[in-house]
């Protein structure tokens, strides 16, 4: 019996050994890259935390050179944020914070400048589409209508679309373009449905032009 046991076991020891031989070295390598991946992503995932701590830290020295009213200290901190950490939300919330407190000192071309980037090369839609508004706003100040239609005119997000109606609107109106302004100001009544407040300066202005957007509405669904 005992040795028919051990006939057994050698005859199951030599099916493990034939089955290691073909399929070890496969193995062997599907384990290293799986240990290998999740060591990477492990790897990763701390160097995101790391670089967002760092950022996070950055982000406030902004802050405070924002508050302090020192725009070369500010100028000098959003220089740091985008060479070091330019694709982080952080260095998105640095530039416009920072546009706002340069144009408050009266550097108009460097606040276009920080909207700009945000603009052009923002990861999270929302940050890009407040940009594109903003800037809009100082080419429209600057009397740069065309540059500023060129930033109304591109996509925005259905919350924000509204907005850019409205202002292009204002930038239409300015140029002396009033049928094109009523057009943009009456898109933008329609879409600001769920902003009541906001919809009533949108309204005043078709007034202004003497267009009431309600009778309008009427008239179209008659």
């Amino acid at each position: 019996m005992a040795k028919a046991l051990d006939l057994e076991e050698q005859e199951q020891l030599d099916q493990i050994k034939h089955f290691w031989k073909t399929w070890g070295n496969l193995i062997s390598w599907v384990l290293i890259t799986v240990l290998g991946s999740y060591a990477a992503w492990n790897g990763y995932q701390y160097w995101q935390q790391t670089q967002a701590t760092k950022a996070a830290a950055l982000y406030d020295e902004v802050e405070r050179a924002v508050a302090s009213g020192d725009i070369s200290r500010v100028e000098r901190s959003l220089a740091d944020m985008k060479d070091k950490f330019g694709s982080t939300q952080f260095a998105q919330q640095s530039a416009l914070l920072a546009a706002k407190a340069l144009q408050s000192q009266g550097k108009a071309e460097a606040a276009r400048d920080a909207l700009s980037w945000v603009a052009n090369g923002a990861s999270d839609k929302a940050y890009r589409d407040i940009a594109r508004l903003r800037l809009a706003a100082l080419q429209l100040d600057a009397k740069s209508y065309d540059e500023a239609l060129k930033q109304l005119t591109l996509e925005f997000t259905p919350e924000m679309s509204g907005l850019a109606a409205d202002l292009r609107g204002d930038v239409l109106q300015a140029k002396g373009q009033n049928a094109e302004a009523i057009a943009a100001y009456q898109q933008a009544w329609q879409k600001l449905a769920d902003t009541p407040d906001y919809r009533r300066l949108v309204q005043a202005k078709l007034n202004a032009l003497g267009v009431d957007p309600e009778a309008a509405v009427s008239e179209t669904s008659k």
